[in-house]
């Protein structure tokens, strides 16, 4: 394609990602999005202004060279666009399709102000992963074994961005993950149809082939405490990024009788355990005919569009503020709203209703109005007195947050926490434990997948200065 002028590029318009059909994707599992075609994804590329004030590069976590990528595409040199995504970012195909690109690189393209809309990072990266994985075999070099050994806990997002990094330096690194399956957050957390999981397992067997180690069913705080993987296990640090997988309830009644889960546990079932395959999969999951998901954030968007692919008549989402204030991505509302998800808004739920037998038969809910911003800056819910009214509904999930699970810091006082139990880390993801450095939702709460891998990055570069300038010597137990 031509050399085009600023003027010229203003005048295209962005490329709209292909979708499948909503209400054929409503009732199965299949991955909602299509992805760009090269030609479309050369015309989107060509869109970039080539601004001299690259604020994109700065807008990402993990500090991809945007301009140079967008230009490769442009140009149609996929494979030095797909080497120079690599070598920034571990695990592109799974960024491109979960990470809030709108919130991040795309907020501060130039081209996305005024009136203008942003360059779509976010497919391209994905057209671009996609088309690395068909094509390429993906090899990244690895430096000289250093005889160091790190271990890792966790293999979410963070981990896996961790473990990638020092396997690159050298290092030798054993990944630690509590479920029968890597992958942490991206696998029980994410549906199919936002990220379908052979995206996730190519990504996990690059990192194998890298020389990462990968043991599943080991928790780390009853298996092993991090002081003995330290003192009796050999490893020279670790980098922690357990998550923080501990639902958080409402404390409402009802919250005990059958037919409520927590989002945490519903999703988990359905995506790591296939219970929506049940009985190909053994793992069963109960599938309510008119569903109540309680929340507004990705997960819950998440939860009742599974919910809807499960058979539900009607799969409901109750919020207690407005359209405008859900944390939720725009990207996955939209799909929800064109998927027949019902929104119930300015809706606090007080009570679940129960059988006589302790089966879920309603919820009873405040209509709210909106008052001043709170804390968080969204204007606060404010419940109007006498406006109580009943969904009528068989299943209730809960999906309004987690937070970290005290297994790991119980066994280990000489980690520093915060007053909500996630770890107290510096900026490089250092810890109160030499050698100890952590990173993703264990010191955030509840983020995003993208923030996690710019952690796990951080660190790993912290970790190998640690390893070579303090600790000196690798430790020779095996």
């Amino acid at each position: 394609m031509a050399q085009l002028s600023p003027k010229e590029r203003m005048k295209i318009d962005r490329q709209h990602m292909p979708e499948r059909d909503p209400f054929v994707r409503n009732k199965d599992f299949k991955e909602v999005n299509i992805g760009f075609q090269e030609a479309c994804a050369q015309l989107e590329a060509e869109r970039c202004l080539r601004c001299k004030d690259r604020k994109c590069i700065d807008g990402c976590p993990v500090g991809i060279d945007i301009p140079e990528f967008l230009d490769l595409i442009a140009a149609g040199d996929i494979r030095r666009a797909a080497e120079c995504l690599l070598s920034a970012n571990s695990l592109p195909g799974i960024t491109g399709r979960v990470c809030p690109q709108e919130e991040q690189c795309e907020q501060v393209c130039i081209r996305g102000k005024g009136k203008g809309t942003p360059v779509a990072i976010g497919h391209l990266e994905r057209y671009v992963a996609d088309w690395a994985r068909e094509n390429m075999d993906i090899k990244q070099l690895v430096a000289s074994p250093s005889g160091f050994r790190v271990a890792v806990v966790g293999s979410g997002p963070a981990g896996l961005t961790c473990a990638g990094e020092l396997a690159k330096k050298g290092h030798d690194v054993t990944i630690f993950e509590a479920l029968h399956e890597p992958g942490g957050v991206l696998v029980y957390g994410i549906p199919e149809f936002r990220l379908p999981n052979k995206i996730i397992e190519s990504e996990v067997d690059r990192l194998r082939a890298m020389g990462v180690k990968i043991v599943c069913n080991v928790v780390v705080g009853r298996t092993f405490t991090v002081n003995e993987l330290l003192e009796q296990e050999g490893f020279d640090a670790i980098f922690i990024a357990n998550g923080a997988g501990l639902p958080i309830f409402l404390n409402i009644p009802g919250e005990n009788l059958k037919g409520v889960f927590s989002a945490n546990e519903y999703l988990t079932r359905v995506n790591l355990m296939r219970a929506y395959d049940f009985p190909n999969c053994d793992t069963p999951v109960i599938r309510g005919e008119r569903v109540v998901v309680l929340g507004g954030g990705n997960v819950a968007m998440d939860s009742v569009r599974t919910s809807k692919r499960l058979g539900a008549k009607e799969s409901i989402l109750a919020y207690r503020r407005s359209h405008a204030e859900m944390p939720a991505r725009a990207e996955e509302v939209k799909h929800a709203e064109e998927e027949a998800i019902v929104f119930k808004f300015l809706t606090n739920p007080k009570r679940i209703l129960g059988t006589e037998d302790g089966w879920v038969k309603g919820l009873e809910c405040s209509q709210m109005e909106l008052g001043e911003p709170d804390a968080s800056g969204r204007r606060r819910p404010i419940e109007i007195k006498g406006s109580e009214f009943v969904i009528d509904c068989d299943l209730v999930v809960v999906a309004i947050g987690t937070r970290a699970n005290p297994l790991l810091t119980a066994t280990t006082p000489q980690l520093k926490t915060n007053k909500w139990g996630y770890i107290e880390a510096a900026e490089d993801g250092a810890t109160s434990m030499p050698g100890v450095y952590a990173g993703g939702d264990i010191i955030r709460g509840s983020a995003t997948v993208i923030l996690a891998m710019g952690d796990g990055k951080k660190s790993a570069a912290a970790m190998d200065k640690y390893l070579r300038e303090v600790k000196k010597t690798p430790s020779r137990k095996s």
